[in-house]
């Protein structure tokens, strides 16, 4: 199969699809692999180690997306890629279709394949190639609310650990996924007063057993939450609901009730995000402030550590990418199950029940005969 590995260009974003290592393993297995130059210089790879290990590198993304069979992607295709896409070709990416109408109605009127790395399910339940981005988004979720509570920033001043003779900040953690406890883990050894706030008590009752002792666990009702915002300093969003918009846990309404300058960091902004008054931020422009509380709500968050997040995001994916470009999607989707659910979009089709419910589209059933 050629597979195709353009740059990001999605706003400072500087992660990429395949290391170097992963090409030399696609190459391995007898596929061609198509690298646009500079694609991997943001995480810390050079052109000449990409050629090193037998890729092509071409000149733009024009020329990667017209020649590949398979695009090997991080970030989803933004509006300058829609018009490169062509019927036909398998899109292997992150995707977050139901927060973006416009992705999905271009997808739609393009026609690849698109399988989107967020909703491959593994037999157990878990989001194989999810995880690692989670756990890299909750420990920056953590160091970027840290930072953003500083008073330069419009926090409320203070440090998360505290000092001798003064109280550490208190954090609550919405939702105890991947996300959730990699952002605990990161606040607890910074000596902060966790809470991690979730529905699934199984999922609690394992927190309770594994987190250190200045982390604590709460039902996460409507009630439960707003008694904790009053005295709150930093509130991590990590709620998820794969492929589908997630819902808003603090409201408008709820920042009243909130002391000015603390902060919000919304981790699921991809997904719709978990605040009501929750719109994407980029990392330039990363904060804003609504009634008084700080904000930050970036949609590419482990983008600003590309080396860690690139390594981290390949080792998950490539298994699955050799699987695909080895056996052609339909045969690799047909003797692995964990797949099925990755398949979002068919040649204009929506083949992901949640997406096509989001926008009222007609679900098609995934048919691979």
């Amino acid at each position: 199969m050629i597979i195709g590995v353009p740059k990001e260009i999605k706003n400072m974003e500087f992660r990429v699809g395949m290391t170097p290592q992963g090409v030399e393993e696609m190459i391995k297995h007898g596929h061609r692999v198509y690298v646009q130059k500079t694609a991997g210089e943001g995480s810390g790879f050079s052109d000449a180690e990409y050629e090193a290990v037998g890729a092509t590198m071409l000149d733009t993304n024009k020329e990667v997306y017209d020649i590949a069979e398979m695009i090997v992607k991080v970030k989803e295709p933004i509006e300058p890629e829609y018009e490169l896409i062509h019927e036909g070709q398998v899109l292997f990416t992150y995707f977050h279709f139901a927060a973006d109408r416009a992705l999905t109605e271009a997808m739609v009127k393009a026609k690849p394949i698109c399988i989107a790395y967020e909703t491959v399910r593994a037999k157990d339940g878990t989001l194989p190639l999810l995880i690692p981005m989670s756990e890299v988004a909750g420990r920056m979720a953590i160091q970027n609310g840290a930072h953003f509570l500083e008073k330069t920033f419009g926090g409320k001043g203070i440090v998360l650990g505290g000092v001798p003779g003064v109280k550490p900040a208190k954090v609550l953690v919405l939702g105890g996924g991947r996300v959730g406890s990699a952002a605990a883990r990161v606040a607890a050894g910074m000596g902060a007063d966790v809470t991690v706030a979730d529905k699934s008590l199984p999922c609690l009752r394992h927190l309770a057993e594994t987190m250190p002792a200045n982390v604590k666990t709460l039902y996460a009702s409507t009630a439960n939450i707003k008694a904790e915002l009053p005295t709150v300093d930093l509130v991590i969003g990590s709620v998820l609901i794969p492929g589908d918009v997630t819902p808003h846990l603090i409201t408008k309404d709820m920042l009243k009730i909130m002391q000015p300058g603390s902060v919000l960091v919304d981790v699921a902004i991809d997904q719709g995000g978990c605040f009501e008054t929750s719109h994407p931020t980029k990392h330039t422009d990363p904060v804003y402030v609504v009634d008084g509380i700080v904000h930050y709500a970036v949609a590419n968050i482990p983008g600003a550590a590309p080396r860690t997040s690139t390594f981290a995001l390949s080792n998950a994916t490539l298994p699955y990418a050799l699987q695909i470009a080895d056996k052609g999607w339909k045969k690799a989707v047909q003797e692995n199950a964990d797949l099925v659910p990755g398949v979002n979009m068919v040649n204009g089709d929506i083949t992901f029940k949640p997406v096509a419910d989001c926008f009222g589209y007609e679900y098609k059933e995934l048919v691979l005969d």
